[in-house]
């Protein structure tokens, strides 16, 4: 990775030579608003300008003014703030577009009401045909217990498949385990588990790797499907503010997708790739390859995606003690520690980054004991190993991440998102080392901040305002949950743009607004920085500019 990375560095210090040369005409000039650079040096600016995709100048209006030419683009800004191009630091973009053309359940109330929602699509689906949704929860349910294949009687007609909003369980009807051939006799698999009723029989509900025994007699969408989901998806980036994502998982045809979006001139994002296991022979093929940049840097193949346990919502994630709310289940480790050791020495040592998926204090301390080991054993120059997501740590953990230098790729709308039910599966003491954003940069860690959409919003401004005031947007708990854990603005903002490009090995090059960097920005019709929380949530993105072009334009009030 460092190579690749090394070659583009003298890349840009050519470029450099002959782009700024002496009185050079800028291409676009943006001025009119206050300008948060996220570069200590020169944390504010005035104006900015540009010039073949990279940045001329950032400083004062006047002197800005000195790069215009006949030709030059003048962005006059009514007031606002412009930022760093926002970056996810952990998403995936093709199941935003499959979720924005399927069943939408986030926010439902009850499994009657996701029954209302099959059976309406129902009326235009063809018999037989497979229904897919996502986003229920049953946490915000009155029973707040799993549904079952029962709650969807009545529509055998369609195999269903809908996935919890975390993806970590899927919720089918009979027809679907017809379909699978599910029955009494099926086993639970590795790092899975088939929900049963009290005579044994599968439920309706399948935890983790149990969702594949479903997903293999799931029809794989065409190319054309795929690509049409990721125009959808990076449409809906571009009007989030987004410049840059962190794809964590993508298989062969997805990586073939962008690549085909790029040739299409509609790669409007820059693509940092994490390869999915799930692909087992690209991804072994792919491990023994390097790194790679293709699209004129635009798509990076740069780490490897592993899994270690599951997800807290669907008490799949590995704990060290039970479960608070459900004494005797520990969660699931979904990969064996040997299995995740031999992966992180195998992409180690052909230059890999490594993303481990960790959510509970047994899966994360899991993860630092195979870290530690792997880099002992051998250790490349500056490895940014990450751990993804990093909801619970044990206290003891905490101070390891940057002793070893491991990146807590974290989200801070899942805090948000599971507060009002996160000490119910924790308990009041262990609920404490959750979600721990402040503490883990206090003990000298940088902190990629990204949303996992699907499973959240892909609105990074709605990352921030959790990270500023740890509340939904009511605005409870007063004074936020956990609120010792709350960041400043300034803090939650580098977490999507410096420090989210440093955990891609980018922050050289983008990330902060400084001269000869990328010219990517994301512009806001309101300066979140010097009003009160919550007028976070009533800003507009205005423009979104990536490489020096304008890729969306907020439409007029």
């Amino acid at each position: 990775m460092r190579r690749i990375l090394s070659a583009f560095l003298l890349w840009g210090a050519i470029q450099g030579t002959s782009i700024f040369a002496a009185t050079p005409q800028a291409d676009l000039i943006i001025q009119g608003a206050h300008v948060f650079t996220a570069d200590p040096a020169r944390p504010v600016a005035e104006a900015i300008a540009v010039l073949q995709g990279r940045i001329l100048y950032a400083g004062t209006e006047d002197s800005a003014s000195t790069y215009a030419g006949p030709a030059t683009q003048i962005l006059k800004l009514d007031g606002g703030l412009v930022l760093p191009g926002l970056i996810d630091a952990h998403c995936h973009l093709v199941n935003l577009g499959k979720f924005l053309s399927e069943l939408d359940l986030k926010g439902l109330r009850s499994p009657r009401e996701a029954l209302s929602k099959v059976q309406e699509k129902q009326r235009t689906t063809p018999k037989g045909r497979w229904i897919q949704g996502r986003g229920w929860d049953q946490n915000v349910w009155p029973t707040k217990q799993f549904p079952t294949a029962s709650d969807l009687a009545g529509t055998d007609d369609n195999p269903v498949y809908l996935r919890r909003v975390d993806g970590h369980a899927a919720w089918v009807n009979q027809a679907a385990m017809a379909v699978c051939g599910i029955t009494p006799d099926t086993p639970d698999p590795d790092g899975g588990r088939i929900i049963r009723d009290s005579s044994g029989a599968p439920n309706g509900v399948f935890v983790d790797n149990a969702e594949d025994l479903i997903v293999a007699h799931i029809p794989t969408p065409s190319f054309d499907e795929q690509l049409a989901r990721a125009k959808l998806a990076i449409k809906e980036c571009n009007r989030y503010g987004l410049v840059g994502i962190h794809d964590a998982g993508v298989d062969s045809s997805t990586l073939e997708v962008y690549r085909q979006l790029y040739r299409d001139s509609l790669l409007t994002l820059r693509v940092y790739a994490m390869l999915s296991p799930s692909d087992t022979g690209f991804f072994s093929r792919q491990i023994e390859k390097s790194p790679s940049v293709e699209a004129d840097g635009r798509l990076v193949i740069g780490a490897v995606k592993l899994y270690a346990d599951g997800a807290l919502g669907s008490r799949g994630a590995a704990l060290l003690e039970p479960y608070s709310d459900d004494p005797g289940n520990k969660g699931l480790l979904v990969n064996k520690p040997e299995y995740l050791y031999d992966m992180t020495r195998r992409a180690l040592g052909r230059g890999f980054q490594v993303c481990t998926h960790a959510i509970g204090d047994a899966g994360v301390h899991t993860v630092l004991d195979v870290y530690e080991k792997a880099l002992r054993e051998s250790a490349p120059p500056d490895p940014r190993l990450r751990i993804e997501h990093t909801q619970v740590v044990a206290p003891d953990d905490k101070p390891r991440f940057a002793k070893l230098g491991v990146i807590p790729a974290m989200q801070p709308t899942h805090a948000t998102s599971d507060m009002g039910w996160a000490e119910a599966r924790l308990g009041p003491e262990r609920v404490k080392g959750a979600y721990a954003w402040r503490t883990l940069l206090k003990a000298g860690c940088r902190i990629p901040f990204g949303s996992d959409f699907p499973v959240e919003s892909p609105n990074p401004l709605w990352g921030i305002y959790a990270a500023v005031t740890r509340q939904d947007h009511d605005g409870k708990p007063a004074g936020g949950w956990q609120p010792d854990e709350r960041l400043t603005i300034y803090q939650a903002i580098r977490g999507f743009t410096l420090d989210a490009a440093y955990a891609e090995f980018a922050d050289w090059m983008r990330g902060s607004i400084e001269t000869g960097k990328a010219a990517d920005f994301t512009i806001l019709d309101k300066d979140i920085c010097m009003m009160p929380p919550d007028s976070i949530l009533a800003t507009r993105v205005v423009y979104t500019i990536l490489a020096g072009k304008i890729v969306y334009t907020a439409p007029a009030q």
